[in-house]
Parts: C-alpha cells; structure tokens; sequence
C-alpha cells in the first residue's frame, strides 16, 4: 500500500491512500489548519521533552534494538530492558545469537512472554543476518521486511532510529493519539493507513 499522490488544490493538499491486494482507496483533505495543527503537535513534544529517546536501552546498536524491538511485543519496555542486560551478557553479538541453541534463547527471554515464537524469530532473523548482511542490520523497508518476526511498526523504528531516515512507528497509541487529533477517522485503527497518512506530514528529521 502506498501513497497514491499528493496534490494541491484550492488552498488543499490531497492524498489519495490506495491498497495492493486489499484494494482500498480513500481521500484524506488536509487543509492550512490542519498543517499549521500538524506542526504544533510535532513541535509541542519536543519542547516538553526535548532529550526524548527510544526506551528501549539499546546504545544504539541496530541488532540490539531490533532484538528488543520484537521482544518488546506485549510487553513492557521496562521488562525488556532488563531482560536483555542477562542476554546480551550471555549473546552479545549477532554472530553468537544465530549460533546459539534456540532452547538457551527461549530460557533467556521466558519473563518476556511468548517467549518460544520470539526465541524462534530471533534466532532465526540473527542467521539471516550473518548469512545475507554481513551481519549488519539493513537500512531499507525491504530488507528489512524479509526478517523474522519483523514488521513495518518495527522496521520504522529501526529506519527512524537508528538510520535516520524517518518511521511513523504506527502502535495502538499513535493510532489513537492521531485519530483524536483529527489526522484520521478514530474507527479506523489502521496501522498501515496511520503510518501512510502521517508520513508526509511530520519532518523525516
């Protein structure tokens, strides 16, 4: 699904949101106060919290919050942090990751929660990325799709994050946050439409 097209007519910019398989199209109108609104939310944030960062403790290393992203799945970030201090101590390169048994893994991250689906996709996204990378994290939506366990909500965190290259991480709350701002109807709760209206409208930077 991708943005069909961006026009400006009348003192409006429309985009046209239209789907692949699930063929869908809908027209989203913002207009000048709209944008102005647009720029207030994106920039009252950051002067409330203007050394905001990611939860997740990752140090900034890519694999490592890619990790953790996907543990971070119906669970705490708090809880993730912690966890991942024992595994990272135990596995603390990609290299080691991919090599070890996934029942280690499993013991490892158990408090997480859904920890065997999460072992499995760990491991086997770590083996991916020794074999095809050079056991480096991808900075493309594509690449990074083809992981384990890794969807766009968590390939946007990685590309804004890490790379620098802007994400709408389109969870629960930022779907809720922008349906009542007014960005998007509320009954849509619709990460992908989220992430595809919201994108051309917050600075990549």
């Amino acid at each position: 699904n991708h943005i069909g097209g961006i026009s400006y007519y009348n003192g409006k910019i429309y985009a046209s949101v239209e789907g692949g398989e699930e063929v869908y199209a809908c027209i989203v109108v913002f207009d000048a106060e709209t944008l102005e609104a647009t720029g207030e939310v994106y920039d009252l944030p950051n002067e409330l919290y203007p050394d905001g960062v990611c939860s997740l403790e990752s140090g900034g290393d890519p694999w490592r919050l890619l990790v953790m992203a996907r543990l971070s799945a119906q669970c705490t970030d708090e809880r993730v942090n912690i966890v991942c201090r024992d595994l990272f101590r135990e596995l603390p390169t990609v290299e080691e990751m991919a090599e070890a048994p996934v029942e280690q893994i499993e013991s490892l991250i158990r408090s997480c929660g859904l920890y065997r689906s999460k072992a499995k996709s760990i491991k086997e996204s770590s083996e991916i990325l020794v074999r095809d990378f050079s056991g480096q994290v991808p900075d493309n939506m594509e690449d990074l799709l083809s992981l384990p366990g890794v969807g766009r909500k968590i390939a946007n965190l990685i590309l804004g994050d890490v790379f620098h290259k802007g994400g709408i991480v389109a969870d629960t709350h930022c779907m809720r946050i922008c349906g009542r701002l007014g960005f998007y109807p509320e009954e849509w709760k619709d990460p992908l439409k989220t992430e595809k209206i919201m994108t051309p409208l917050i600075p990549k930077e």
